[in-house]
């Protein structure tokens, strides 16, 4: 008689003490929520700051946008700020995922 063959199954090892399990999908999702959110509030904080960075910017000139640009700007630092957040930003999005799972009971 030959060997059988047998397919090995993917199994987790067991957490070690003191350690959570797998995390649930409805965890995960709630996780993902978190962060999406602290990209938001960092973004907005960024978009904040870039507009008090840009307040004091002559838009005039030959190569100045003029009033469309003034009009446009908080479009402009949004966007940025938005990208700088998706990034990394400068650090605010972390802590405040850290403390909003907190506050949640999760780690």
């Amino acid at each position: 008689m030959g060997l059988s063959t047998f397919t090995p199954i993917d199994v987790p090892p067991p957490p070690l003490p003191g350690q959570a399990g797998p995390a649930s999908a409805a965890e995960l999702a709630r996780r993902g929520q978190i962060k999406q959110t602290a990209e938001k509030f960092e973004a907005s904080f960024l978009s904040s700051m870039l507009q008090q960075m840009f307040e004091g910017l002559d838009t005039s000139g030959p190569f100045g946008g003029g009033q469309g640009e003034e009009m446009f700007r908080s479009v402009l630092t949004g966007a940025m700020a938005t990208q700088m957040a998706k990034h990394g930003g400068v650090g605010i999005a972390a802590e405040v995922e850290r403390e909003m799972l907190k506050m949640q009971g999760l780690k």
